[in-house]
């Protein structure tokens, strides 16, 4: 080979190198269970100076959603950048057989060292690749601090999932609470009886009691929020290093986890990039779960697949989109089958599951003290017209909220004629989601399963369902009347047996009422 050639190869390959070198770190870090509950998002009840000091060094996205309130098809968009729907993947833990890859394949290929300790849960989304490192990188906050991990080869892309905050331990023992939270110090503690309720909550001591171990336990992950930070700053990594801090969907307690509906589906997202984005920057476009794929490629250099749903929003988005989705279909062992269209101010809900109730029927969410109140007080006939709606088995088949006067979501007001025009706007952009999503977004499970989609159900959920009892062994509930109900069977709930409409309806059909849904 010519010395000339040679030579230029050799400038070429180091200018690529430093090119490559120059890449931004990204740092993802998850408050699992967590929704935009920090002082930054004027949460009276937050105490997260490391979340609100992030919020001050760069930029707060008041409208971030992920696309479900369910964890594991959340998280399965996430990773392949695409609606579950699209490939099967709508249903809790119903494992796809032949699903999308993760994109940090993608960021392994184009030099990027991949991090990802902990939790997955991607729906059948292969692991083998998904990372070059499965070691903690920093230690969660119910951990000893321990010493700093070495500095990674850059650029590095370093995920961290703090379950601190997951419905399980929200419903701890007291004793099992005061080892998630021993960091914190006795001016982080709630005053149960200060703590602020929603309200669909009946006001209760064993309510108020769950409420503020949850905002305890956001002051715990906003501790290992501040050890990545302090990791990052000891290394000398901040300067080139995106930090996102985001929540896989809301609070994990009733009518916020697994909801369709802001509450289950609006997350914090917070992200620092010195010199990329001004200090104190407030975002209101929508920024979503299915986008962090094609950010993350789009800030490697790497071309985003076709198939991608999401937009790159970093530094700045070039089309803000102009709605976000979400759906809801089984949740573990219990049916539903909801869609949903949100715009800056109004949320268009579409339920698709007749006689099935907003608070369904899952063994998980039972056994936790709240929901053991809602029963108890459902059952005495004391509910509040508000409180009475989760467990109204005769929703209306389309929903719509205004958002800005009522971000409780709980007044339905798609029977008024002076919203008519928005009800047909986002009646039509869900029919267009979902067409864009395809076919298998109307398949009911036992279909997805029949085609060669889906895996049977996972073996914890069969047994619920033939024995009625939960596996925990979380030792702090005990059985209060009214906590025990009947769990749907599978094959009996799918919607090719109670349910008339389809997702893919037409406006034009919505309007009707089946006989059933009278």
């Amino acid at each position: 080979m010519p010395r000339r050639l040679l030579a230029l190869i050799t400038v070429l390959m180091a200018a690529l190198a430093t090119a490559a070198d120059s890449r931004p770190n990204i740092v993802f870090v998850i408050g699992e269970d967590m929704g935009p509950d920090t002082g930054a998002y004027g949460c009276k009840d937050a105490i997260t100076p490391n979340m609100d000091r992030l919020a001050k060094e760069g930029a707060l996205f008041t409208r971030a959603f992920t696309h479900t309130g369910v964890c594991a098809p959340s998280r399965s968009g996430m990773i392949t950048g695409q609606y579950p729907l699209k490939y099967g993947a709508q249903n809790m833990r119903s494992k796809v057989v032949n699903p999308p890859h993760p994109f940090t394949e993608k960021l392994q290929s184009a030099g990027y060292h991949v991090m990802w300790p902990g939790k997955t849960d991607f729906q059948g989304v292969p692991e083998k690749n998904l990372a070059n490192d499965r070691k903690n990188w920093v230690n969660p906050a119910n951990r000893p601090a321990g010493p700093l991990t070495a500095k990674p080869k850059e650029p590095f892309f370093a995920y961290f999932n703090d379950s601190v905050s997951h419905e399980s331990q929200v419903r701890a023992s007291d004793e099992e609470h005061a080892k998630n939270t021993a960091a914190l110090k006795p001016s982080d503690r709630r005053d149960p009886a200060k703590v602020e309720l929603p309200p669909f909550y009946p006001d209760t001591p064993a309510v108020r009691r769950e409420v503020a171990h949850y905002h305890e336990l956001v002051t715990a992950v906003d501790y290992s929020l501040g050890r990545a930070l302090d990791w990052l700053k000891a290394h000398d990594l901040e300067k080139n290093t995106i930090v996102i801090f985001t929540g896989d969907h809301g609070r994990g307690m009733p009518r916020f986890k697994r909801s369709p509906k802001d509450t289950g589906t609006r997350v914090p997202l917070i992200v620092r990039w010195p010199g990329q984005i001004a200090p104190g920057t407030i975002r209101e476009d929508f920024a979503s779960w299915i986008d962090f794929a094609p950010t993350a490629l789009t800030l490697a250099g790497v071309p985003v697949p076709a198939e991608f749903d999401g937009h790159c929003f970093l530094p700045t988005a070039a089309n803000p989109p102009k709605y976000a989705y979400s759906f809801r279909d089984f949740m573990d062992e219990s049916f539903d089958k909801v869609r949903s269209v949100r715009d800056a101010r109004f949320r268009y809900v579409r339920n698709l599951a007749p006689g099935v109730d907003e608070a369904g029927e899952v063994a998980y969410q039972e056994i936790g003290q709240t929901m053991h109140e809602l029963r108890r007080v459902q059952a005495e006939g004391k509910l509040t017209p508000v409180q009475a709606l989760y467990f109204n088995p005769n929703r209306a088949q389309e929903e719509l909220y205004d958002t800005q006067s009522d971000p409780w979501e709980v007044k339905n007001i798609a029977g008024d004629p002076a919203n008519a025009a928005k009800l047909a706007e986002l009646r039509a952009e869900c029919d267009a989601w979902l067409a864009r999503c395809g076919p298998l977004a109307d398949l009911d499970p036992d279909e997805l399963v029949k085609r060669g989609i889906i895996l049977p159900r996972d073996e914890k959920y069969e047994v619920r369902l033939k024995t009625g009892q939960h596996e925990s062994n979380n030792p702090a509930k005990k059985k209060t009347p009214g906590s025990h109900h009947q769990i749907i069977p599978y094959h009996h709930a799918s919607p090719s047996s109670c349910c008339p409409l389809r997702c893919s309806s037409s406006a034009a059909n919505l309007p009707r009422r089946s006989p059933a849904m009278k």
